[in-house]
């Protein structure tokens, strides 16, 4: 049997914190290969990435063989996809654009058994890699896959304290780029700027006063560090793209100094 994963992210970020692989290509080879580094976890990017329900499904699978927990960012809206996405076995769900308490807390429906939500029983992947079953999994569900609410734009970030309060959203993850651009009424994209980093102290203090946690998407690692030292629990490390670009140009220039 396959060794349960999928509360290792919730232990993870109570005990700390977790740096997170982000996956955009949609092959579940790259998010096992990403697994088998010494990430905590690895995150699969419907959103903006190539990764569809079935490439995330299988992707899952693949890291889960890894011995490690998957998150899942789905789209805009896309509160079904999280359920199905919870049913094929990830620990946590990224929705972004999550802008009010109505967005939190139907998101929270989709995401969360009775009594917190109203999400649909079909438990197929789930089970196993949560080691529960049956009336055992229905019991243990709802804290151990987790619901992250997007954090990205003006109304989102004056409504935090509200999405927070909403029974069943364990969290929330920045988007440093569309915070930035919404910030700036649409003059920049400027993610490491003095804005968003003002921004993310507010939601760093915020997390703490609701005994939540917060997560940001980081290019670098060094970012991640500091992210993690200002109480920030969730982090991405770049992404497979920028990785694979980053690897194959320092190659590059030793072959062609």
């Amino acid at each position: 049997m396959t060794e349960p994963v999928i509360g290792k992210l919730a232990k993870a970020i109570a005990a700390g914190g977790v740096y997170s692989a982000w996956v955009g290509v949609n092959e579940p080879q790259v998010a096992e290969a990403l697994a088998r580094e010494d990430f905590d976890a690895v995150t699969l990017d419907m959103q903006h990435g190539s990764v569809d329900l079935v490439g995330a499904a299988r992707a899952i699978l693949s890291v889960a063989l890894a011995g490690k927990p998957s998150v899942v960012r789905v789209g805009v809206g896309d509160f079904a996809a999280a359920s199905r996405m919870a049913d094929a076995g990830a620990a946590g769900v990224i929705a972004p654009m999550i802008n009010s308490v109505a967005d939190a807390r139907a998101f929270a429906d989709f995401m969360k058994f009775p009594p917190l939500g109203r999400r649909s029983w079909g438990p197929r992947a789930c089970a196993a890699l949560s080691g529960f079953s049956g009336p055992a999994y229905l019991h243990e569900a709802n804290a151990i896959t987790l619901a992250i609410a997007m954090i990205e734009t003006r109304e989102g970030l004056d409504a935090l304290d509200d999405i927070l309060s909403v029974p069943g959203v364990d969290g929330v993850f920045v988007g440093p780029s569309d915070l930035s651009i919404a910030l700036a009424n649409g003059g920049t994209v400027e993610p490491r700027g003095a804005a968003v980093e003002a921004a993310l102290d507010k939601i760093a203090e915020a997390v703490k006063r609701h005994g939540k946690f917060a997560g940001l998407f980081c290019f670098d690692g060094a970012q991640a560090r500091a992210a993690r030292q200002r109480g920030i629990a969730f982090t991405s490390i770049s992404t497979d793209a920028l990785l694979l670009r980053a690897a194959a140009r320092a190659e590059l220039e030793k072959a062609r100094r």
